[in-house]
């Protein structure tokens, strides 16, 4: 396991917040030529890739306060389906640091808002990473809160800096409320791809605890 640089909490990262998440299927030719760990393959089905988009308000009460808008692709990994962080933006640098340098987790700093209301949250996020500017706004409205917690798994495979390949895990558990997600992106390389597009699947997850990396 990688040692946690100086002034950054070392791993696991106990977190609580709000999250939105959204699942995606794109054309793979449309998608960017995001560069993956040794060993590590897209999964394609009908020449369509499925990531999943995250926006993340991490509040106190975790090892760190900040907000997110994270990027994941299914992948293949070891004759096994898992996910790869392709790109993130974070407004803190802490965030940021740990994230590269504990998991190989392709961070980038943003400005990053989030508006909440009874039933929708607005999210904004302008930042740069990638070689490029990335812009994109989304609007979530909730419909359908589902009347039990969901305790779910799942892991990450990252490059580290040094070249290796990592198994990230992630532990998460709230309650769910199913929703419909809005989402508009700036014509450029790093989001254009969401660009009149709408998730097959939203959910919020609010009030909920997580872990991520091992012990």
């Amino acid at each position: 396991m990688t040692p946690a640089p100086q002034g950054i909490p070392p791993s696991p990262w106990h977190l609580t917040g709000d999250m939105i998440s959204s699942v995606w299927q794109v054309p793979q030719a449309e998608l960017p030529s995001w560069p993956l760990p040794r060993g590590v393959r897209p999964w394609v089905a009908r020449k369509r890739c499925t990531l999943v988009t995250f926006w993340v308000d991490y509040q106190p009460g975790g090892v760190l306060t900040y907000r997110e808008f994270l990027i994941t692709l299914a992948v293949w990994h070891r004759r096994r389906l898992a996910a790869s962080t392709v790109a993130a933006w974070v407004d803190n640098e802490q965030a940021l640091v740990g994230g590269r340098t504990l998991w190989g987790i392709p961070k980038h700093m943003g400005t990053i808002t989030l508006h909440k209301e009874a039933d929708s949250t607005r999210s904004e996020l302008t930042g740069t990473g990638t070689g490029t500017t990335a812009a994109v706004r989304a609007v979530h409205r909730d419909m359908l809160r589902l009347p039990f917690r969901l305790p779910a798994r799942a892991h990450l495979v990252q490059e580290l800096p040094d070249g290796t390949t990592c198994r990230v895990p992630l532990r998460i558990q709230g309650r769910p409320t199913v929703g419909r997600t809005e989402v508009e992106a700036a014509p450029t390389p790093a989001l254009s791809f969401l660009t009149n597009r709408r998730p097959l699947l939203s959910l919020a997850v609010r009030g909920f605890h997580g872990t991520v990396g091992y012990s």
